[in-house]
């Protein structure tokens, strides 16, 4: 299930909540127990940054290779192989947003590596909660090694 969105008008929230009101509909083509929280920015995104510009942002599971007979409504999406750099968000998810500006603001420009085109997303599972300044996600960011100048 996926939404436009920008940070300016996050429906991040609106999102998770039709998604979870879904999930024993869904739970027969899912594999495994993690949840992902998933985000196509188009070409340019992180370049031109403006809180307003608008991307896609998906609540999904993992189904298996195969399945058939999905709800109508409902897309499916195959995250494109390459590297990714991965880092573990600890702490409460409404803290999330200066680790992400740690990440593109420190790491990101220090680093090998540039962004690369592809979906980043968060791996949720049993660590995540909510509610908690103990909760833990995977975050992926798709990264490709600098060009040589």
């Amino acid at each position: 299930m996926h939404l436009r969105m920008s940070l300016a008008k996050n429906r991040t929230q609106e999102l998770w909540q039709a998604f979870m009101k879904r999930q024993r509909e869904i739970s027969r083509w899912k594999k495994g127990e993690k949840l992902y929280s998933l985000q196509q920015y188009p070409p340019g995104y992180f370049r031109d940054f403006d809180p307003h510009n608008h991307f896609e942002k998906w609540a999904a599971i993992e189904i298996a290779p195969g399945t058939e007979g999905k709800p109508e409504d409902m897309d499916t999406l195959t995250i494109p192989g390459g590297l990714y750099a991965v880092f573990v968000y600890k702490g409460h998810p409404a803290q999330a947003p200066g680790f992400f500006r740690y990440i593109f603001g420190e790491w990101l420009p220090q680093s090998a590596f540039t962004l690369d085109h592809r979906p980043h997303f968060e791996v949720l599972d049993e660590r995540y909660n909510n509610d908690s300044a103990d909760s833990e996600e995977d975050i992926w960011i798709p990264v490709k090694a600098k060009e040589k100048a």
